[in-house]
């Protein structure tokens, strides 16, 4: 886990968070048209929850190499990683209050991406229409939704 000492509008230390990491894999990172949606089975109230697949940095690990290590032993595929979608903190976006995700948008470089560990079905879903948004996704993982849709799709 990477911890980092947060700043609070009023000046003062946040509690540290743990940085986790999540990968936006879309079928392309040169043109995008859909995202690979995870569902995950634990812990008991998150299973059956979708969510971008990743987790957390361990110590003296770059957040980009915790990705590709995490989409490695979870889905089993290398990616190529494409910019980050930035979150409204300097650790990303806040999961809860001990926990914050960096999210970048990825590729899949090889491999077939299949439900290892942690989940238990993938999904590639379409970034128009209302699919994505219709997904029961994890609660803090709605405006990250958001965020990859509008990024991923600019400048189409």
């Amino acid at each position: 886990m990477h911890e980092e000492r947060q700043e609070t509008p009023n000046g003062a230390a946040a509690a540290t968070l743990v940085q986790v990491v999540g990968g936006a894999i879309v079928d392309s990172l040169e043109r995008p048209s859909r995202l690979l949606a995870a569902r995950r089975t634990a812990p008991p109230a998150l299973a059956g929850l979708w969510e971008f697949p990743g987790g957390k940095v361990e110590p003296g690990e770059a957040p980009e190499d915790g990705l590709r290590r995490e989409l490695a032993e979870e889905l089993g595929i290398d990616v190529v990683l494409g910019d980050e979608v930035p979150g409204p903190l300097a650790q990303g976006w806040p999961l809860n209050a001990r926990a914050a995700m960096r999210v970048w948008l990825a590729e899949v470089a090889a491999g077939v991406p299949e439900p290892l560990e942690d989940h238990d079905e993938l999904l590639w879903v379409s970034l128009e229409g209302r699919a994505l948004q219709d997904l029961p996704w994890i609660p803090a993982d709605f405006p990250i939704v958001d965020a990859v849709r509008s990024q991923a799709t600019a400048g189409r």
